[in-house]
Order: C-alpha cells, then structure tokens, then sequence
C-alpha cells in the first residue's frame, strides 16, 4: 500500500506514519509526505496511491481545492480529511466534495485507524457525529433552521475565515490565486447572508461561532 500525507506540520506527518505503522499488518506500508497543496498536487500526477491523509488548511492552496482536484482526476482515489477544524465545520462540506471520511487530530489513535481500516474495506468512514450532520444536512426543513454561515459557499467560508483571522484582501487574494476583486465580491456577498456590516462584525461572529 502507497499512501500519499498532505500536512504542513511535519510532526503531524511523522506522526501519522508512526500510528499506522505501529500496527501490524501495516507495517509495510510505504508513505510520501508533503506540506504545501503544489507539492501533492505534482505527486498525484506522477505516482499512484492507495489513500490520501490530508489536512484542510494548507499554505498555498486550500485543501478543499486540493480535493476538488483529486475527485476529478482521480475519483475512486479514497482521501481522508484530519483536520484541526471541528467536524461541525467541514467534515459535511468535505464529503460533499468527495471525502472518503473525515476525523480531527484531536482523535483518539484508534479512530484513525478505524476510520483507515473502514476505508480500505468498504471506501467510506462515516462517524457517529457525522452521520447526524448528514442526516441533518437531507432534512427539508434544514434552511430555515440552519446557522447563517451553514449556509455558505466552501470558498464564501474559507474566505470569511481568512477576514476574520486578520489576513488582508490582497493576501487572500494571493493565497486563493484569485484576483482582489473577486475576494471583494465574496466578501460581500457573505457579510449579506450573515447581515453583517463590516469585518469587525465579521471577526466577532466567526469567534462566538467557534469558527477560527
């Protein structure tokens, strides 16, 4: 088995490699790691793979767009999100787009071998929280009793993020490779589904909403 472990901490990539290894008909697996969305992106065109392990939040390139990517070049390539993100965040998003499953690091080493073992069997790893969200995500009535940023685009989100963790226009516009005029087009058109007026008011909603 060839995985490929997209994370920009390399801690976190040793640490991955050292769990999984640890067990015992895994120990022969082989790994590649990378920290920047560019670098998996080159090893996915040169080499196949079994699985992906890959963070959300990557310093060049969301991991979002990342997947985006992989689910057309590759779509029965499984990925498995390990975020730092709370899976209320992404980890409904993330299946959307084509996640084979998603934990976060604050997961017990267990879950992560549970949720590789799952994929490898059957190409899904669905928890417990994650299926109430799904079943949350079907409902008709989801709407009208949805959270205001529930309601965001994946880039209207990971753009209101970056405002609200003080990046300027001009940076996200560079870290997204889009142009300022479009992160300003986002900008406003998120602060009207939140009806919001400003950043600041932004900043405070993200925080009372845990999500930065």
């Amino acid at each position: 088995m060839q995985f490929l472990i997209i994370d920009d901490h390399p801690v976190i990539r040793k640490g991955l490699i050292y769990v999984i290894t640890c067990e015992p008909e895994y120990d022969t697996f082989q790994f590649d790691e990378v920290g920047t969305a560019a670098d998996a992106l080159n090893l996915l065109c040169a080499n196949q793979y079994d699985m992906v392990l890959m963070d959300i939040s990557l310093p060049d390139r969301s991991g979002l767009d990342v997947l985006t990517h992989m689910r057309r070049e590759r779509p029965l390539l499984p990925v498995l999100v390990i975020s730092t993100h709370a899976e209320s965040l992404y980890a409904v998003r993330a299946l959307k787009l084509g996640a084979a499953g998603y934990i976060t690091k604050t997961s017990a080493v267990h879950v992560l071998i549970t949720a590789i073992k799952s994929i490898l069997r059957t190409g899904k790893y669905i928890s417990s929280n994650v299926s109430l969200m799904l079943a949350h995500e079907i409902d008709s009535s989801r709407i009208a009793h949805a959270k205001p940023h529930e309601l965001l685009s994946n880039r209207e989100m990971e753009v209101a993020r970056m405002i609200a963790s003080g990046t300027s226009t001009r940076e996200i516009a560079g870290q997204l490779s889009l142009s300022v005029k479009t992160i300003n087009t986002h900008r406003s058109r998120l602060l009207a589904k939140l009806s919001l007026k400003n950043s600041v008011n932004l900043t405070t909603y993200c925080i009372q909403n845990q999500l930065i």
